[in-house]
């Protein structure tokens, strides 16, 4: 039987790419998004559309339609950025970006736990735009802030799931030409999905909580 894979945010840019990518290697692909697109629809998967990360009913009834199969692979892709700075601090978009980036990730992978098994993984789409340390342009401040408070969440969540040998990823895609940065990346959307599938292949217990750039290098908190 093939490997179950649960992709979010799966309908353009690394998540359509890294989607893709797992069909490739023979994953049975649910991909998950709010609206389908015609990339997405044109693949052999299982498009699970209308689905709000932000919403717990939403989150709920995904779980219902996934009872019975293991997931092996959890990645949680979906999110937002907004440009915030101090002449426009814009107290909305950062609690959107929060809500989207930081919260809903540990929603989903909360909803889904009942199908995790010893040996599956989840992965994290962050950014190092929320590590503290790399930080030498200020800016961005819900989007910083939000993924700064998802590499603490997912931290917690491969210690909360380490007795049940589950573990977590957290993975920077690069700086990659999508519709989020105006194609102004210097990778393409398959370079990065191709490197990051590669690294949750190998991921393994040993490497739960380790926060990583896409070409393998560990990342600062």
């Amino acid at each position: 039987m093939s490997k179950v894979a649960v992709i979010t945010g799966a309908n353009r840019g690394i998540g359509l790419a890294m989607t893709n990518q797992l069909i490739n290697r023979g994953y049975y692909v649910y991909a998950v998004c709010r609206q389908s697109s015609a990339a997405l629809e044109a693949l052999d998967v299982e498009v699970v559309s209308g689905v709000d990360v932000t919403n717990t009913h939403a989150l709920e009834d995904l779980a219902k339609r996934l009872v019975g199969r293991d997931i092996n692979l959890l990645i949680n892709n979906a999110g937002i950025l907004h440009h915030e700075d101090l002449n426009d601090l814009n107290q909305a978009t950062i609690e959107q970006q929060f809500l989207v980036n930081a919260m809903a990730p540990v929603a989903v992978t909360v909803a889904l736990q009942g199908l995790f098994k010893a040996g599956s993984k989840v992965a994290m789409i962050t950014s190092r735009m929320g590590s503290i340390a790399d930080n030498g342009s200020g800016g961005y401040y819900g989007y910083r802030m939000s993924k700064a408070a998802l590499n603490a969440a997912s931290v917690s969540l491969a210690n909360d799931l380490r007795d049940r040998e589950v573990s977590v990823g957290i993975y920077h895609p690069g700086f990659v030409q999508t519709d989020m940065v105006g194609h102004q990346g210097d990778i393409s959307a398959e370079v990065a999905a191709e490197r990051l599938i590669n690294l949750m292949e190998a991921q393994d217990m040993s490497q739960s909580g380790v926060f990583k750039h896409s070409n393998g290098q560990n990342l600062p908190w």
